[in-house]
Order: structure tokens, then C-alpha cells, then sequence
């Protein structure tokens, strides 16, 4: 059993409980983004289970009214196996994804992985226009070109502080240094993004959320806010309410421990949030 504390962070273990979670967030106007969770495979048969697991999981949703996306680890379909690996798996999954008409989120690790994740994306989101989406962080010190780069490719970026812990030589470590950079690539996304190129706002910092709000009616550029599963709930179902494209990150699966306690570890600031969030 997935104890309580846990248990408002991850939908249970089964992809069913997880689909469950997510019509319950569709009677708010909620959509979800469903996370198998899993990481940092070291052989290829774990990394083809999981990779399985979201062929069945996009064709369960397929299947239902369900209005969800889907969420893959670049580590957990074989990126620390070999880059080679990685992208044939994703590659099946976004076909599929495409085929059934579910968006695919690719997410975002490390500065280690992010050269071979975007250019993964770029590729796959150019022959599936419309159906990829890919991560960026703000604090690391590359993030800007990377945004220039991807800035006319048809598929979705998903805009983050960052939870990793990165030295310093590549990445902005002070809060109000990150919130700085934050800020100036929202503001460089709908100045400049091409209308099919989407914008997702990955934040809890309701400052950030609120300038995105401004900066879409400035121009005119359609986008969409994302927080985690067991983060301010009430205010998910508040900005739907106010017409805001809303979507609720949902992990799901037996690794709940390793999730946790991976990301205490990569920063303190992750824990203190995480009590933060039990608390309110």
C-alpha cells in the first residue's frame, strides 16, 4: 500500500487508478499528464517493460474519454544504456501516440541528457507535428539558445525552473537569479515562439503563472499552465474554471518509493516543498 503521505503525490500503482484520477480532474475542466514512473535503467529489458507499459497506457486512454497526455523519462526507455536505445523507444511511443491521437511529454533530466532529449524532439515532433512535447529548465545557463532553437518546431515546450541540483559552471544556482531567467524566457517564448510552437507554463509560483497570463493576452499566443499531482489542487480547478488550459502532472506504478526519495535527494529545496504541499 502506497502510504498516505505518498499517496497524495502518485495515483496509486496501476495505470487504471491513474486514468481514474484524471476523469475525476476532467469534471473541473482538468486534464492530466500520466507518468509511469521509472528511471535510470541500466538494461535494455527494463527499459523495453517500460516502454510497453506506455503502448498499453496510450491505447487504454485511446480507448476512453479520458483527456489526458502521457509523460516519459528519457532514462527509463534507455537513454543510460545508449542514446541509440532511447530513441528508437520514444520514437515507437510517439508513432503510437500519434496513431491514437495522445499527446507525448518527454521529460527532462539532467544536464547529462539534455542535448540528446531535444534533439530527439526536434526530429520526432517535426515528423509528428502537433503530438510531442519536451521539458526545458530555466536554470541552466544553455536554456536560451535551446529555446531559440526549438522556437518554429511544431510540437510543445514545457517551461520549468529546474530540480536538479547542476554545478554552477552551467547553471544559475540563486532563486532570484533562476526566477530572473524564468521570467525573461516566458517573456522570449510568446514574443517570439511561432504560432505552432505551444507553451507550457510548469510552475507552482502562481507570480509566474499570473505573468504568463499577461503575457498571453499581450500576444496573443495560446498556452497552457501545468502543476503536479498534490500541489495546489485548488487553484488547478480555479484557473480551469477562469478558462485556462489546465493540466495536472499524475505519476503512477510501484517505484513511488524511488521517486520520493530521488527527489529529496537531488535538492533540499524539493523536500521542503513537498512538506510545504502536505500542509496546506
Amino acid at each position: 500500500m502506497i502510504p498516505p503521505i505518498a499517496n497524495k503525490f502518485v495515483a496509486g500503482e496501476s495505470a487504471g487508478s491513474a486514468i481514474d484520477h484524471v476523469r475525476q480532474l476532467n469534471g473541473s475542466n482538468v486534464k492530466g499528464i500520466i507518468n509511469h514512473l521509472g528511471e535510470h535503467y541500466p538494461d535494455t529489458e527494463q527499459a523495453a517493460a517500460d516502454r510497453d507499459e506506455y503502448f498499453d497506457l496510450i491505447g487504454a486512454l485511446a480507448d476512453t474519454a479520458v483527456e489526458s497526455a502521457v509523460s516519459v523519462k528519457p532514462s527509463q526507455i534507455g537513454m543510460e544504456i545508449d542514446e541509440k536505445v532511447f530513441r528508437e523507444n520514444l520514437q515507437d511511443i510517439v508513432a503510437l501516440g500519434a496513431e491514437r491521437d495522445v499527446f507525448v511529454w518527454v521529460d527532462m533530466e539532467d544536464h547529462t541528457t539534455v542535448q540528446a532529449t531535444l534533439d530527439a524532439y526536434v526530429d520526432f515532433a517535426r515528423e509528428h507535428p502537433g503530438m510531442v512535447g519536451v521539458c526545458l529548465q530555466s536554470n541552466l545557463k544553455r536554456t536560451r539558445e535551446d529555446l531559440e532553437r526549438v522556437g518554429d518546431v511544431p510540437g510543445k515546450i514545457r517551461l520549468v525552473k529546474g530540480a536538479y541540483d547542476e554545478p554552477s559552471e552551467i547553471a544559475y544556482r540563486d532563486k532570484a537569479q533562476v526566477n530572473k531567467r524564468y521570467r525573461a524566457d516566458l517573456e522570449y517564448m510568446f514574443r517570439e515562439f511561432d504560432e505552432s510552437a505551444g507553451i507550457a507554463v510548469g510552475s507552482h509560483d502562481m507570480e509566474m503563472v499570473d505573468y504568463a497570463i499577461d503575457l498571453g493576452g499581450e500576444h496573443v499566443h495560446d498556452f497552457e499552465t501545468q502543476m503536479l499531482m498534490g500541489v495546489r489542487g485548488d487553484k488547478q480547478k480555479q484557473l480551469a474554471s477562469q478558462g485556462i488550459e489546465v493540466y495536472q502532472y499524475v505519476p503512477y506504478g510501484n517505484k513511488w518509493f524511488s521517486y520520493f526519495f530521488r527527489r529529496a535527494r537531488e535538492r533540499k529545496e524539493n523536500m521542503l516543498f513537498a512538506l510545504r504541499a502536505v500542509l496546506e
